[in-house]
């Protein structure tokens, strides 16, 4: 990956000026005039992203200038990276972090299987100890993206451990991974349902790190590496992108990566249940029910109602190192889709404080979440005859808030955030390229930041 922020050089340095959209007029007229008629010329607005070459005492090109509408986010020079003329650029004004971030997100291809179209074009920021933080941010995020995007045949459970494992070692953390039959003597027998038809074996992966005197904080991902929905097959169209049903997996290693290159003063615990939902003969089945490892026994709905299934175990397991906050992220339900779009993460919670303080870092960063009700009352779409709770609703009605009501039951008391994302971009914006996405991240990094402090 290049190195997209620099403290320092001894290349070019192209000027970078950011000119307002509302401020357009008075920039033309403090130009020379030739200057002035060519950036008319080109059609210069000062639209975002836009910008122009201005010619220098000699007729070249020796300064660019860029348009911004004001805002404060990762588009005001998201579209730049991978636009601009190779080189280094320095911003000739007072620009954010979450805007330099900008320019390297927008600067992200995925290059496993094709060769990257050119390198981006770098920035140069004002310290060595700011183009370290961004590069930790930016770490972060391309690593989510990099797993969603990779496609199931080369990120399968035993592929996405290998990739927990080796970010624990990075940060000196451990690592452990319940593999295949070993979850059933560990009563993790929901997850072991949802991943036994798969060829490669389900699995429990858990990460710990961090001083054990600090809060103890626990991230959840669901790891569906390929949902082919089991016996309830998905249609084909709805099967395509489905190797990005663990994206809830890919956000909690970014976020845990950034959590440990960052130092940030908590005990970190990581669960992923990493399975393929396939189908084979000793597929689960709608009707059957699974006992978890919490003691409540689920019937199955709908086998393509897998990611509750996993997630359920996973939980009772963090709710037993009684933790100061539990986050869960997941590819969950089209229903939240419906509500929020592709480009927001529906959050639920059960602490009013801890939902409210990520929303406000979620509108800092740019980050958006949007806060959905655990409406009580829709509990009675949950009810079985023959076990303690169904999987998945009858009716699609709710259907996010059901899914979520179905994990509360696994939580207890532990004050508890669930993110139901789309964790892929279905269109190209600046910063954010189509493809896998990191969703909620920078906002709860960005609150726990504040609850917990630097160390």
């Amino acid at each position: 990956m290049t190195d997209l922020f620099l403290s320092a050089t001894t290349e070019p340095v192209t000027p970078v000026s950011l000119v307002r959209t509302e401020d357009l007029s008075t920039w033309l007229e403090s130009l020379e005039p030739a200057a002035a008629a060519w950036a008319r010329s080109r059609d210069f607005q000062a639209k975002t992203n836009q910008f122009v070459w201005l010619p220098d005492g000699s007729g070249h090109p020796g300064q660019l200038a860029v348009g911004w509408d004001g805002a404060d986010n990762l588009e005001t020079l998201g579209g730049l990276a991978l636009s601009l003329p190779g080189g280094v650029y320095r911003i000739n004004a007072e620009v954010s972090q979450l805007q330099k971030l900008g320019w390297a997100l927008g600067g992200y291809q995925f290059e496993r299987y094709k060769n990257a179209k050119r390198e981006p074009a770098r920035l140069l920021v004002g310290s060595e100890e700011e183009a370290t933080r961004l590069a930790s941010f930016e770490s972060a995020i391309t690593l989510v993206r990099d797993l969603i995007n990779t496609p199931a045949a080369d990120m399968l459970p035993s592929h996405l451990a290998a990739e927990a494992e080796q970010l624990a070692e990075s940060y000196g953390a451990e690592c452990s991974v319940v593999l295949g039959d070993e979850l059933l003597d560990r009563n993790l027998c929901a997850i072991h349902a949802v991943g036994r038809a798969a060829a490669d074996e389900p699995r429990l992966i858990d990460i710990r790190w961090g001083d054990p005197t600090h809060p103890q904080v626990v991230l959840v991902g669901k790891g569906v590496c390929f949902d082919s929905g089991g016996l309830d097959i998905k249609p084909a169209s709805n099967m395509r992108t489905m190797k990005k049903d663990m994206g809830g997996a890919a956000q909690v290693l970014g976020l845990a990566q950034l959590i440990m290159a960052e130092a940030l003063p908590v005990r970190l615990r990581v669960l992923i249940p990493a399975v393929e939902n396939a189908i084979a003969g000793n597929a689960y089945r709608p009707g059957d029910v699974v006992p978890t490892y919490q003691g409540l026994t689920v019937e199955i709905d709908n086998t393509d109602a897998e990611g509750r299934v996993v997630l359920c175990d996973a939980l009772a397991l963090a709710v037993e190192d009684e933790p100061d906050l539990i986050l869960d992220y997941a590819t969950l339900t089209g229903s939240a889709r419906s509500a929020v779009g592709a480009e927001i993460a529906a959050m639920f919670s059960n602490s009013d404080d801890v939902a409210e303080g990520i929303f406000h870092s979620g509108e800092q960063l740019d980050d958006p979440v949007w806060r959905l009700p655990l409406h009580q009352p829709y509990g009675y779409k949950l009810e079985s005859k023959v076990a303690d709770t169904v999987n998945s609703a009858s009716t699609p009605f709710g259907g996010a808030i059901t899914a979520a009501l179905f994990l509360q039951k696994f939580v207890a008391d532990v004050p508890w955030v669930h993110f139901d994302i789309m964790a892929f971009n279905t269109r190209a914006r600046p910063g954010r390229p189509e493809g896998g996405e990191a969703m909620a991240i920078r906002a709860v990094y960005g609150y726990l930041q504040d609850r917990y402090g630097q160390p």
